[in-house]
């Protein structure tokens, strides 16, 4: 999580590769704008390894992402303060996947 709040305060300064800097940049383009990802960014990204999937799926991700937090904010829903909660959640995703819990053999439904 350290290096996760580094990303979140200074992409640029966080101890991650250059490859995954030039995609944050171009991610956090896209969440200004679709038309905010210049050639730039993506000559920049090139350079640093990026394939042309790489810069898709990053295009396409956070473009989802910007539709999703739209929608969960314009439903006006609420998310838990308690990182704990999230820290949980990636826990079970990581040991269940994303399956449903077995059925309740007592539980109809």
């Amino acid at each position: 999580m350290a290096v996760v709040e580094q990303v979140c305060n200074d992409p640029a300064a966080a101890p991650v590769s250059a490859k995954l800097k030039a995609l944050l940049a171009i991610a956090a383009a896209v969440a200004r704008s679709g038309r905010a990802v210049t050639t730039g960014h993506v000559a920049r990204a090139r350079t640093a390894g990026a394939t042309d999937l790489e810069i898709h799926d990053t295009v396409l991700i956070a473009a989802a992402f910007c539709m999703f937090n739209r929608y969960v904010d314009g439903l006006a829903t609420t998310e838990p303060d308690d990182p704990g909660v999230y820290a949980a959640g990636a826990q079970r995703l990581i040991s269940q996947g994303y399956l449903p819990p077995p059925a309740d053999p007592g539980h109809d439904g």
